[in-house]
């Protein structure tokens, strides 16, 4: 896309600062849509550079245990795509400068369907989509699609993806690279920093693209050094788990629950904003 968006200028904005950004993964209407817009709306303020909001899915089969709890609260909230949608145009009411990537599954947006997602997502301010089930050889479904409209299409990249395969996923990749620093389900372990240091280094021979590093983030020392060699860490797992450890033995949000969640961004964006100090 020759269109410069909110996801260009905000790496643009990190590069002149000299700094790595944080980006945030919440589930939205998790646990409630209450708590999930209050949760939202502090996000940037806390320290978020990007915003991953999660798309509510009965089956999300490449998340953790966390992600995919975090999933279930919000459908049982009644969180829906139309829902989520509203989630993203009433922070464009306040915030028109904090890039908002939905990440999720092709299912719901298949349901939904494609023409009006691409249609409703664009006019409610989304700059960009994660989709973690549709491959580089799909990108006729969803990718070019959401390019020729203006949203960014983000691809993951992970261990396993040498330089035989790299070609294909950065064909048509646009925003940033996702780096998936570890193999298999999200928020169980975590890599090292030498690995990621490679892994980054490895993936600029490649692509002009900012590369972001997420999975296995979950302090803001871990983020710190991410945000060093990276230029974004990305931190949801441990985002999630706040919520959870938020809610009373009825599953229900606690008083509090979203200041919590948003206490801890300000400790991993004060740890990525000192990382190359």
């Amino acid at each position: 896309m020759t269109v410069e968006t909110r996801i260009d200028r905000r790496f643009a904005d990190l590069a002149k600062e000299g700094r790595g950004g944080l980006v945030t993964f919440v589930t939205a209407g998790d646990p409630d849509p209450e708590v999930s817009r209050e949760i939202l709306m502090g996000l940037a303020t806390a320290g978020a550079d990007l915003i991953e909001l999660g798309i509510p899915f009965s089956d999300p089969m490449a998340d953790g245990p966390a992600i995919q709890a975090s999933s279930q609260r919000a459908l049982k909230s009644g969180a829906s795509m139309g829902q989520t949608l509203d989630l993203v145009l009433e922070f464009r009411g306040v915030d028109d400068a904090t890039p908002v990537i939905l990440m999720g599954y092709f299912n719901p947006i298949y349901i939904y369907g494609v023409d009006k997602f691409l249609d409703d997502a664009k006019d409610a301010g989304v700059d960009g989509l994660i989709i973690v089930d549709l491959p580089p050889e799909e990108k006729t479904e969803l990718c070019l699609p959401a390019q020729a409209k203006g949203v960014d299409f983000i691809f993951l990249t992970t261990p396993t993806t040498d330089d035989n395969r790299l070609p294909t996923v950065l064909e048509h990749a646009s925003g940033f690279i996702y780096y998936v620093s570890i193999t298999g389900i999200t928020g169980t372990q975590s890599a090292s920093d030498e690995h990621i240091r490679e892994a980054v280094a490895r993936l600029k021979e490649h692509t002009d693209l900012p590369v972001a590093v997420g999975f296995g983030i979950t302090t803001a020392d871990q983020a710190a050094k991410v945000a060093a060699v990276a230029d974004a860490a990305v931190v949801g797992s441990a985002l999630v788990n706040q919520v959870a450890n938020n809610l009373d033995e009825n599953g229900k949000a606690k008083p509090g629950t979203a200041a919590a969640v948003l206490g801890f961004v300000r400790e991993l964006a004060d740890g990525v904003r000192g990382a190359r100090a």
